[in-house]
């Protein structure tokens, strides 16, 4: 046995004895440089001896010591691989989840109830074969009232309460205008519904708002007759509200329409026996309609002996009202959470 060779196993076992006892990072560190430091080490200083040893001893010497520096090297990376993991496990243990706990509740986005009931127009509308058609808010002067048969100067006018932007420009008071766009740009048959804003010059309460929505629909073919019109809004309502809902038409005035009615549904709230809400009559106004005046034919070129149509106008707000029981137009506008987290 050479001298190097006495050395090996007595420091293989002290090392190993001080490895047992490390209990942390820096405790390792201790015990690396105690063995490895390149200026104390105890294995550096073994193999800087190599020098001093017969010259027979020295290849056997440096072999076996130079295998205890890998053994060394290998059982401290072990050891540090250990403490690593045994510290990501007490972090994780720290942080544990427990499943049995209630998960946290996200808020849920939904369709404004305003949007809703569009929809649910639109839906309808398409089912019996209507397009959905849209146009520009800022119109001119000529497709909101001129070419709906209200010239300059017609009393009909005064009632609209109209947001003009310039003389010829004002914001839209119903989506009629695209009705006209629409007969400008096609000929018959034409079956198309219009929703969208539409303003006037009104103060916020309750039953007002200076922007509120509508939805038009408009019908235009050969042999079109009042009794179409009827047909076509009682199925409509119906589906809107429900199969038992009583429809009746009532003769008023519109001057794009020849002749008018108003039309009527039997109260939802009471079921056509009386309330508050119908003022006792059984009866809700819901929208206006007509057969489509000659003289808007007049005007986008239409064939008057060969074409007739209707059209109907009704708040998309008011059905919310209606279909929700909201007694306060405003809370719509408001975007209080509480109120639109019903919906």
């Amino acid at each position: 046995m050479n001298a190097a060779g006495d050395l090996v196993a007595p420091l293989w076992e002290e090392f190993q004895k001080e490895l047992g006892m490390v209990g942390s990072a820096a405790e390792l560190a201790q015990v690396r440089d105690k063995y490895l430091s390149r200026q104390r080490g105890l294995l550096t200083l073994q193999l800087r001896k190599l020098g001093s040893l017969p010259a027979e001893e020295r290849p056997q010497s440096g072999k076996d010591l130079n295998l205890l520096k890998i053994r060394v090297e290998e059982a401290l990376e072990r050891f540090q691989e250990e403490l690593t993991e045994k510290a990501q496990l007490s972090e994780l243990g720290g942080e544990a989840i427990d499943v049995t706990l209630p998960g946290y509740i996200f808020p849920q986005g939904r369709p404004h109830p305003l949007r809703r009931v569009q929809q649910e127009m639109e839906e309808i509308s398409v089912r019996m074969g209507f397009s959905v058609l849209t146009g520009p808010e800022l119109e001119s002067d000529y497709y909101n009232f001129e070419a709906l048969n209200l010239p300059k100067g017609h009393p009909a006018r005064d009632a609209q309460d109209t947001l003009y932007i310039t003389e010829n420009l004002l914001l839209r008071t119903h989506t009629s205008p695209v009705q006209i766009r629409t007969m400008e740009g096609h000929q018959p048959p034409i079956r198309i519904v219009v929703p969208g804003r539409v303003y006037r010059r009104d103060s916020v309460d309750a039953t007002h708002s200076p922007m509120f929505h509508q939805m038009e629909g408009l019908v235009v073919g050969e042999g079109i007759t009042m009794a179409d019109l009827k047909g076509t809004l009682e199925r409509f309502l119906r589906e809107l509200f429900s199969p038992d809902l009583g429809v009746r038409f009532r003769p008023s005035y519109f001057p794009f329409v020849e002749p008018g009615a108003e039309v009527d549904i039997s109260c939802i709230f009471c079921s056509g026996q009386g309330c508050r809400v119908c003022k006792k009559t059984g009866w809700i106004e819901i929208m206006g309609a007509g057969m489509v005046h000659p003289r808007v034919f007049e005007m986008v070129g239409y064939d008057t002996e060969r074409y007739t149509g209707f059209a109907w106008g009704m708040g998309i707000d008011r059905i919310a009202i209606l279909k929700y029981q909201v007694n306060d137009l405003r809370l719509f506008f408001e975007n209080d959470i509480r109120f639109l987290g019903q919906f």
